[in-house]
Order: structure tokens, then sequence, then C-alpha cells
């Protein structure tokens, strides 16, 4: 067990887990995309961590991009999708694969795709290290590949926080009840 400002969360997922899943991902992303290199585009803040251990497996040309949308207040989603950081990059005809820690309800991967294809995209792959395929409320949010699929509860660490706390643990861990 271990505490984050005022929770105590248990393990989930260990690292050894998540570095070997990282693997598989990276080596499937690897032969889908060998003819044409994609831009990885980042979500920040939470998937810095998956994004770059995924980013140093891939043994194919890769240009990466970054964007922070919110959609979590506290242990919980608010509703409501937030640009934070803009895209800047000219992304017409390319191939993007979404890297993001998490996709519960789904919103914000709706909202991004929307704002990709309004780029002119050739492609959208989404790739999520967690799914939480109970809470999802939108159904055509289709994930290609997921790290792992878990319960509907809060989880931190690998980049996933707490008010800005334990995104720095190299596991993560679920809050207990």
């Amino acid at each position: 067990m271990i505490q984050v400002l005022d929770r105590n969360f248990v393990p989930l997922i260990s690292a050894s887990e998540i570095q070997l899943r990282v693997d598989e991902i990276a080596d499937k992303i690897n032969l889908e995309y060998i003819s044409e290199p994609p831009v990885l585009l980042g979500v920040l803040n939470g998937a810095f961590m998956f994004f770059s251990d995924l980013v140093k497996r891939l043994q194919i040309p890769v240009q990466v991009a970054f964007i922070r949308i919110s959609s979590y207040e506290g242990l919980n989603s608010s509703g409501n999708v937030a640009t934070e950081i803009e895209l800047r990059d000219d992304l017409t005809g390319r191939r993007v694969i979404v890297i993001e820690d998490i996709v519960d309800t789904g919103r914000s991967m709706e909202y991004l795709v929307k704002v990709l294809e309004s780029k002119g995209v050739k492609d959208i792959a989404l790739v999520a290290l967690l799914h939480k395929p109970d809470a999802l409320q939108v159904p055509t949010v289709k994930l290609d590949h997921i790290g792992f699929s878990i319960k509907n509860k809060f989880v931190v660490g690998y980049g996933l926080d707490y008010a800005g706390f334990g995104r720095n643990l190299p596991e993560i861990y679920v809050l207990e009840e």
C-alpha cells in the first residue's frame, strides 16, 4: 500500500507487467506502420511515461507531437473536455497514432478524434494504456491497442495522478476501498 496525499492506494499492475505490454504494443505498431511513418500524438500530462516507453521501443521512423486536454476534477471526470495546449503541427494527410494514458467515458477521445479529423488527417489510431469498459459512455470510440482493461476504479501511477501527485510511480495503483 502507498499513500498519495490523503488517499491510500494498493498495487494493481506491476512495472514489469507494464513494460511487457508496452513491448507487445510496440511490436504491433512496428508492423502496422512499416510502410508509412506516423505522427505519434501524446496526450499530456498522463500519457508521458507510456508515450516515452512506447516511442523508445519503436523501430520505425516517427514524428512526435503533444496536446493537452482535460476532463478530470479530483477523482471524477467532469464530463467536459477542454484543450489546454493547442496542436499546431500540420497533420494534413498524415497517419496519426494517439497515445493516451486512460480511456474511461470516451469523451476526451471523441473530442480529440473530431479535432484531428478537422485537420485533414489520413487516419487515426487510438492507443490507451488503460481502458475502463464499464465507464465507456461513447460507444463510437474504438481503441486500436489497449494495454490493460480495468474495472471502473480510480488509479494512480505511471503517469496517472491524483491532484497532480503520484505520476512518478513506476507501477499502477488502485484506490483502496
